[in-house]
């Protein structure tokens, strides 16, 4: 006997909407750590570390999501470590999103005219103090927007979370739709929570890229 789709079904789904935003926190947070780490790598004058971060940028980037996430699940377990699901997810997001937040982190030091750097040593100020003071501050301005658009894309990808047991909104989505059999209106439901949490992400994402005349 199915049950009928209702309001406790929908505060149902709002939970796991709740799990999809902090999975998604906890990836940028995560992801940016380690990615302002593989910045200062592949920036560096340091040919060894440089090489080092873009070929863990490369494998990252070039491994599915779904792939890395079962990696992290089932590796430590392999391993003899027990994970719980949820440090697991933290992990392989944490890592998937410091490949990307590096490169883009990356680009936009890079994309700094070199006069600023040139300038900058003219000047007088060592490689740190021009990296402090003259090229991190007009890169944020240049990779603040796509680090935004990046944040969107997380928490769509936090629907993969679902296959190691996480009960995210797509998660609840399906469980709703099973004991309902609403698929339609369910999915409909959690498709609108996705866009009312990421529309105006994307807004600000477009706002910033006008306001920074990026």
């Amino acid at each position: 006997m199915f049950q009928q789709f209702s309001f406790n079904h929908v505060l149902f789904m709002l939970t796991g909407l709740g799990w999809t935003i902090g999975l998604a926190a906890i990836a940028l947070v995560g992801g940016s750590i380690a990615g302002s780490v593989l910045t200062l790598m592949r920036v560096s004058s340091n040919p060894f570390l440089s090489r080092l971060a873009q070929f863990y940028i490369f494998i990252v980037q070039g491994t599915p999501l779904l792939v890395t996430l079962f990696i992290a699940y089932f590796g430590a377990t392999y391993l003899g470590f027990s994970v719980a699901p949820l440090t697991a997810i933290a992990v392989a997001f944490s890592f998937y999103a410091a490949a990307f937040l590096g490169d883009i982190w990356r680009g936009a030091i890079q994309s700094v005219p070199a006069g600023q750097r040139e300038g900058a040593h003219a000047l007088g100020l060592s490689r740190a103090h021009a990296m402090r003071y003259i090229i991190v501050p007009q890169a944020i301005r240049i990779a603040t927007p796509p680090t935004v658009g990046f944040f969107v894309q997380l928490i769509k990808n936090t629907s993969l979370a679902s296959v190691v047991g996480i009960v995210e909104l797509t998660r609840t989505s399906q469980i709703v739709s099973n004991a309902t059999f609403k698929p339609l209106e369910v999915y409909l439901t959690a498709a609108l929570f996705y866009f009312l949490v990421c529309f105006p992400i994307t807004l600000i994402s477009r706002s910033l890229e006008k306001r920074l005349s990026v």
